[in-house]
């Protein structure tokens, strides 16, 4: 797909055939902003069509340095996203864009126009390097009322913004249902007795290089059963230091760790189910618990990751189709509190929900095929990404049910 050169104010109309052509004196100013003012002062042209009334295409070259000279990046649309989304409910957008050349444009966003043209687009971003092997923008999140949308891609260079192929989102009215609408349960853990191992496997995972731990990943966790215990109708993770010492050189905790994989039951999510568990988040430095899938190398999505140096925020992440969310809620979410945490693989688009309500659905989904193993655990930060424990003080994470419906 070709861009469309809209005029300085380009962002703010989408590219379609009511564009009006601009004047000589129009395209003679950015040309002049073109040349004295491309960042970084590469010689490239900018190669862009204007939508005439009777249907035509006007080309429009800007050169850096003049209007003749070496021809510059073409830039190609590749991906545009999403193309649905739920009222109220926070959405990210996607982007890739490929050139001809490398270049560096001031700012690349994801605009949005809704039925009466205003402004609404997604979070942007500064000098993205955009290049032959291609560039991916992941937004941040925005919600949207109900309707029809237009978005469409574009980039700022020279002060003059260049609008990209436009595509149509729909945002549906939130559901007045639940996930488990239509849904049985077709899996549980209560905790409320001993852990059966024809369900769980506390011993290894694949997901560890090591089976049975991990210096990958920023962790210090070595797998260790005893730290898995019942009680209470609840299950409790604690990690601890220990003697062992990890392939990097750093000093291991054992910590506890449950997985569906590897047992007589071999139960699998897949495509369409809704999983739920209520969890004690941690309050100690250092502690990393999550609900994550795993299988074959990857098939990983986070119901839900948690460090409380970010005490009021949890992370949602789709690795399957990338997409993710820091979702902050200071009354449902910190150190010590008890929350609820829902997660829907649906096939378009994996949706999250705190409490019984639905925080973020990312638009990419996990795809018709897809299925995966359940992990709970609760593991320890190695200090690149989020503090390492500050004492060697053990520390725990517990969980009272984990329920999958279909």
């Amino acid at each position: 797909m070709k861009q469309v050169f809209g005029r300085s104010r380009g962002r703010d109309e989408e590219p379609d055939s009511t564009t009006s052509i601009p004047t000589s004196a129009d395209l003679r100013s950015a040309a002049r902003r073109a040349a004295g003012r491309w960042p970084g002062g590469h010689r490239n042209r900018l190669v862009g069509y204007l939508v005439l009334p009777a249907g035509g295409l006007l080309a429009v070259g800007l050169w850096a340095s003049g209007l003749l000279g070496t021809t510059g990046p073409t830039v190609t649309e590749i991906e545009l996203g999403p193309a649905y989304a739920t009222a109220n409910v926070p959405v990210q957008a996607t982007l890739e864009l490929r050139s001809s050349s490398c270049f560096t444009p001031q700012r690349v966003v994801v605009a949005v126009r809704d039925a009466k043209g205003d402004n609404l687009d997604f979070p942007g971003t500064d000098n993205p390097r955009v290049c032959p092997s291609g560039y991916s923008l992941t937004t941040g999140t925005r919600a949207f009322a109900a309707g029809t949308y237009t978005v469409f891609g574009a980039y700022e260079v020279a002060d003059a913004w260049i609008n990209l192929p436009s595509a149509t989102m729909v945002v549906g009215a939130a559901p007045t249902t639940g996930p488990t609408t239509g849904k049985s349960l077709a899996w549980s853990e209560e905790f409320g007795s001993a852990l059966s191992p024809a369900k769980w496997n506390s011993s290894t995972t694949s997901s560890y290089r090591y089976a049975n731990h991990n210096p990958d990943d920023n962790k210090l966790d070595w797998l260790l059963p005893s730290d898995v215990a019942v009680g209470g109708g609840a299950v409790t993770f604690t990690a601890q230091p220990s003697s062992h010492v990890l392939e990097n050189g750093l000093r291991a905790w054992t910590t506890g760790l449950l997985t569906t994989e590897g047992t007589s039951q071999g139960f699998q999510v897949r495509t369409g189910d809704y999983i739920e568990t209520r969890v004690k988040l941690p309050t100690a430095v250092g502690a990393w618990p999550a609900l994550w899938t795993w299988r074959d190398g990857n098939n990983e999505i986070d119901s839900f990751e948690y460090h409380p140096d970010n005490p009021n925020l949890l992370e949602f992440t789709n690795h399957v189709n990338p997409a993710h969310d820091y979702y902050t809620d200071s009354s449902a979410i910190r150190p010590g509190q008890w929350v609820t945490i829902g997660t829907s693989y649906g096939a378009d688009s994996v949706q999250w929900y705190v409490n019984g309500r639905m925080v973020y659905q990312d638009g990419t989904g996990v795809g018709a095929g897809w299925s995966a193993y359940l992990i709970l655990n609760l593991s320890v930060s190695a200090g690149e990404y989020h503090p390492s424990p500050t004492s060697t003080a053990p520390f725990s994470f517990a969980a009272d049910y984990v329920r999958v419906y279909r």
